[in-house]
């Protein structure tokens, strides 16, 4: 099956690749839910990744998310997505990386162009609109930081449980499956919408899927082929020229 695939990525005049959690997990960095370690056992990590816990508990939540951050220092990115840079850079405008990790693993290896549907957990934002007071090199330093002027904080620039995706990097990623003839689907549960929604789209407009995980997925009965791979091991041999 490996081999149909190489010949499918070889014959595709455009991809689109979505990956997930799974392919940030062959890094070492913890699921959404396995980052609850420690002190933050204690808490359910859905009550940590809303606006209103943060409003409750700012402080709370911004150290929780500087507990992540920590965590991603520690990893580098794995075999899979700097085949995925790798494949991007010998054929620039052939390949768009969708992606609903925040760790910026994909960014590290070379894929400048990734788009991160769930934003980015290594950036921080301003919690409500910003003022014109509102200036990055004015802000206060604290847990979280916030603008010396009218205390409007700052805050993860991920997406939170409730919230909309940025409309430009959604629009941007149903542009590349609407023209995509192959897409690939890596280390993703496709339980979590409106990002599973693209295989979904991609197998509607006449593209072949083709999912890579190890275990079965949601997504499986779209897929022309599923690969049960790590993204690691399966993407550097079939990425290959």
């Amino acid at each position: 099956m490996l081999h149909r695939v190489r010949q499918w990525v070889r014959e595709a005049r455009q991809i689109a690749v979505l990956t997930g959690a799974g392919m940030s997990a062959e890094s070492g960095v913890p699921t959404f839910r396995d980052a609850q370690s420690s002190l933050w056992a204690q808490f359910n990590p859905g009550e940590l990744a809303t606006e209103a816990a943060f409003r409750a508990h700012p402080q709370r939540v911004w150290d929780w998310y500087a507990h992540r951050r920590a965590q991603i220092a520690q990893v580098e990115p794995n075999a899979g997505h700097r085949a995925l840079a790798a494949f991007d850079i010998r054929h620039p405008g052939r390949l768009t990386l969708i992606t609903q990790n925040v760790d910026g693993l994909h960014q590290r290896a070379g894929s400048t162009g990734a788009i991160a549907l769930h934003g980015s957990l290594l950036e921080d934002q301003w919690l409500d609109v910003p003022r014109d007071c509102c200036r990055t090199e004015g802000v206060e330093a604290g847990h979280p930081p916030r603008c010396a002027t009218c205390g409007n904080l700052r805050r993860p620039a991920v997406v939170w449980f409730g919230e909309m995706l940025p409309s430009g990097a959604l629009d941007a990623a149903q542009q590349a499956v609407a023209r995509c003839d192959l897409m690939l689907v890596i280390g993703t549960s496709g339980l979590v919408y409106p990002a599973a929604g693209l295989a979904h789209a991609a197998r509607g407009a006449g593209s072949k899927v083709v999912v890579i995980n190890p275990e079965p997925t949601d997504l499986d009965p779209v897929a022309a082929l599923c690969l049960r791979e790590r993204a690691a091991q399966c993407l550097p041999p079939l990425l290959e020229d």
